[in-house]
């Protein structure tokens, strides 16, 4: 098993951002130093709270900060951008870091985004996530002249060429055919998961996701693979939690449930977006619980796994023989106000050099 690092991120709505981004890099330069294999930052327009509005140009300015960990985005919401401009954008990103890099692609999950963006509309965004990323592979496939036809762009390139100069020609990435592609999962019944599978891509599951959905992804991931033929490892699957780890399990607890403590203030904000999108089901412990029935002490001890070091051993395992074998897991990025700077960084230090070890040669 390899650990990361998945960044909403999330911070309090009156952040400065330039405080945002410094916390977040030197998060992520603390992870390559432990030996965290990859990192993944979020893409979100519209909500302070969750202020990185360019992952691969943020992530950017951390590639001559680290040596080894791989670089994500988590992920690039496809119906808001032209294809043509992610395909420059990834490809030219992906020779900056030398093939440190992990292209995550969605269809958005921030309602005020899908706004801004005019793709409140469901099955059109499903439309555009899926046309784009099918016009992007197809532009790194092959050389001009380009005239890509869908529903919702037409790629057009077929008169301003000039071979012998280079004019018309749009990049390839540096990883041939090109960056391995990621799609997260946060849906109880995953299907998206399968999906993922089916498409060549590595699925990862969305750390407020209730255990339950876990499971859920392993058989979705199970069915993928059965559909195409191979092998269900769990080597391209990657499953992210919220991770708290402290002395005793007592204190692992206390921290979790603190008003002040990160994971507390995340799960409590994630509850209050997701009411307001009426889409709750994929946070509750149990997802048939009526919301009057949940409480953010509820979700938080259901998603996060907390406790002493041989105790967070134990579940992790535990989950991994309930679910499935995933290959990587990925620590959600918590906001580092106060005390949480120095809880998360013991958290990160202790999963890096007590966690793993014992979990790789079990």
């Amino acid at each position: 098993m390899e650990i990361g690092l998945f960044h909403m991120p999330l911070h309090p709505a009156d952040k400065p951002l330039v405080d945002v981004l410094a916390e977040n890099t030197e998060k992520i330069i603390y992870a390559d130093q432990l030996g965290f294999s990859e990192t993944w930052i979020g893409e979100h327009y519209s909500a302070s709270t969750e202020p990185i509005t360019a992952p691969m140009m943020f992530l950017a300015s951390l590639i001559p900060q680290t040596k080894n960990i791989r670089f994500g985005t988590g992920v690039i919401c496809l119906p808001n951008h032209h294809p043509a401009q992610v395909a420059g954008q990834a490809a030219q990103f992906d020779h900056m870091t030398k093939g440190r890099f992990n292209m995550g692609i969605g269809p958005g999950g921030l309602a005020s985004d899908m706004e801004l963006f005019d793709v409140l509309d469901g099955s059109v965004r499903a439309e555009k996530f899926a046309e784009s990323i099918g016009m992007i592979k197809k532009i790194w496939s092959q050389d001009p002249p380009y005239d890509i036809k869908g529903k919702h762009w037409h790629i057009k390139l077929t008169d301003n060429i000039i071979p012998k100069l280079g004019v018309g020609y749009m990049s390839k990435p540096y990883t041939k055919p090109h960056p391995p592609i990621s799609l997260s999962s946060m849906s109880p019944d995953g299907n998206s998961v399968a999906h993922a599978i089916k498409q060549g891509w590595k699925p990862i599951t969305a750390n407020f996701a209730p255990e339950s959905t876990v499971i859920n992804h392993w058989h979705k991931y199970v069915e993928g693979c059965d559909a195409m033929g191979i092998k269900p490892t769990g080597k391209e699957w990657s499953v992210a939690r919220n991770i708290l780890i402290a002395d005793s399990d007592a204190q692992a607890e206390d921290w979790l449930l603190d008003p002040a403590g990160s994971d507390f203030y995340y799960f409590d904000y994630l509850w209050e977006v997701l009411k307001v999108a009426n889409y709750t089901a994929v946070i509750k412990p149990i997802p048939t619980m009526e919301d009057k029935d949940v409480t953010v002490e509820s979700i938080v001890k259901a998603s996060v796994i907390y406790g002493s070091r041989k105790t967070v051993i134990d579940k992790i395992m535990s989950l991994r023989e309930r679910s499935g074998p995933f290959n990587t897991l990925l620590k959600a990025a918590m906001d580092g106000s106060g005390n949480n700077r120095e809880r998360e960084r013991l958290t990160m230090r202790r999963l890096a050099e007590d966690v793993l070890p014992v979990i790789n040669a079990g």
